[in-house]
């Protein structure tokens, strides 16, 4: 079997797993499976829950799509307009109903680019998992990093470093004043096949951070869903979930590269929160929960 085919298994049986725990984790919600096809080649499952004990709302979407580069996206890799590409990956938001909970997003993926005779000429990873708090004690804050730590370093001790800090640089709100938007993760991008790392290699490392989600979002989740909590957690919550829509429809490279390849609009927007709020020139009472958690919206070692 082909790198592509296997990480195409590997994706659909991720979406199951991850679907299973978290319903297990709500105790109530279901997820509620929607099939598509997109016109051009491929289609999806966008898997979706909703107005449970635990989770507000929450999408796990797998996608394979195929068939011809957009213009603007053939312009960008430099290669002609009668280009062709294949894509598949597994994304995941998840927007918890209690503020101690953080929301999460995690996306796996592959790409692969053709000339205009079909011949292979690029092929990549890409993917990560970062972590959104509303209100955060630190301890969760490093057992997240160390999970995804833990599945880089296997494959080198210099993966975590840098994908961590790919990921300070990338979920950042530039026209905020460059304010992160949660406490980050690993991110990682265009990881191509090298001399001394084979297409093999690539789809290893991404399968095992792909496999310690979870075990790096669980903990957190159950240690926290029971907290109780008050309008003014939620009302906060909702003001930092405004981050959370801005990085994303501004930003994100995910969002902008579904919109332009006419991907499905529905499973595109499934990340955004389901209540956020915009206030003017808000800020914090110093020495409160949520200028506490305004410190940590800064790059620092976790795990040390």
């Amino acid at each position: 079997m082909n790198i592509k085919d296997q990480f195409v298994d590997f994706i659909h049986n991720l979406q199951d797993e991850i679907c299973t725990a978290l319903e297990q984790a709500d105790g109530k919600a279901k997820f509620r499976e929607d099939k598509w096809e997109r016109e051009g080649g491929g289609g999806g499952k966008s898997r979706v829950i909703a107005h449970g004990n635990v989770f507000e709302k929450g999408g796990v979407n797998t996608s394979v799509v195929h068939g011809q580069l957009p213009n603007t996206m053939a312009q960008q890799f430099g290669v002609q307009q009668d280009a062709r590409f294949f894509a598949c990956g597994i994304s995941l938001v998840i927007h918890p109903l209690n503020p101690f909970v953080p929301t999460v997003h995690a996306n796996f993926r592959y790409f692969e680019l053709y000339n205009e005779n079909g011949e292979k000429v690029d092929a990549w990873f890409g993917g990560g998992a970062d972590l959104t708090p509303y209100y955060l004690e630190f301890e969760d804050g490093q057992h997240f990093h160390r999970t995804f730590k833990n599945a880089c370093d296997p494959f080198g001790q210099e993966y975590y470093p840098r994908f961590k800090q790919q990921c300070d640089e990338y979920f950042v709100n530039k026209h905020r004043n460059n304010e992160a938007r949660g406490i980050g993760g690993i991110f990682y991008d265009y990881q191509r096949v090298t001399e001394t790392r084979s297409a093999e290699d690539l789809l290893a490392f991404s399968t095992a951070n792909g496999k310690a989600f979870l075990d790096a979002y669980l903990p957190i989740v159950e240690k926290n869903k029971d907290k109780p909590y008050t309008d003014e957690h939620v009302q906060w919550q909702y003001y930092r979930r405004g981050r959370y829509v801005e990085f994303n429809l501004v930003h994100d490279r995910g969002t902008l590269f579904g919109l332009k390849t006419n991907g499905r609009t529905e499973s595109i927007l499934m990340s955004l929160p389901p209540l956020a709020r915009w206030e003017y020139n808000y800020h914090t009472q110093p020495g409160s929960p949520e200028a506490q958690l305004e410190t940590y919206l800064k790059p620092r070692d976790w795990i040390s």
